[in-house]
């Protein structure tokens, strides 16, 4: 009776999860276009995925950040998650984010998700590796503003 309990218990866990990605996904967390700030665009050709991001700098810190385009349920959701997780962080933290991001959903959980916010649900993805570029995509896009950003 035990086991099933705790098998009842991971099945709503893994329920309330796949809630938020999905409610990020179709209700995503700072999306659309900033105004005035250059437009940054990366796709995925192996899913379709697509996306456009601006990110408004004030000096070392992320002030604003929006995002648009094409993606999958994954894509969106990540790229929401992202948003959240960066708004306000100095460029060297959400850079940190970005790698504690990218070796989790490579399957390593020996990183602090807990610094990722509610971009920790993703961790999962990492069993289905065709998704993970989906997963990515926004914050490879990130690193690449944050990179321009300083040139």
């Amino acid at each position: 009776m035990r086991r099933r309990s705790f098998s009842m218990a991971l099945s709503r866990l893994d329920s309330l999860y796949m809630a938020v990605v999905a409610d990020h996904s179709k209700s995503p967390h700072h999306h659309g276009v900033l105004p005035n700030v250059e437009q940054l665009q990366l796709n995925n050709p192996t899913c379709g995925d697509v996306i456009n991001l601006s990110v408004k700098f004030d000096g070392d810190m992320i002030e604003d950040i929006a995002f648009a385009g094409d993606g999958c349920t994954i894509s969106t959701a990540s790229s929401s998650m992202m948003t959240d997780a960066v708004i306000g962080k100095t460029k060297e933290e959400a850079l940190e984010l970005a790698e504690i991001f990218s070796l989790m959903i490579q399957g390593n959980h020996k990183v602090d998700e807990d610094k990722l916010g509610e971009a920790k649900l993703l961790a999962g993805v990492s069993k289905f590796p065709q998704r993970i570029k989906c997963a990515t995509l926004s914050w490879n896009a990130l690193k690449m503003a944050i990179e321009r950003s300083e040139l």
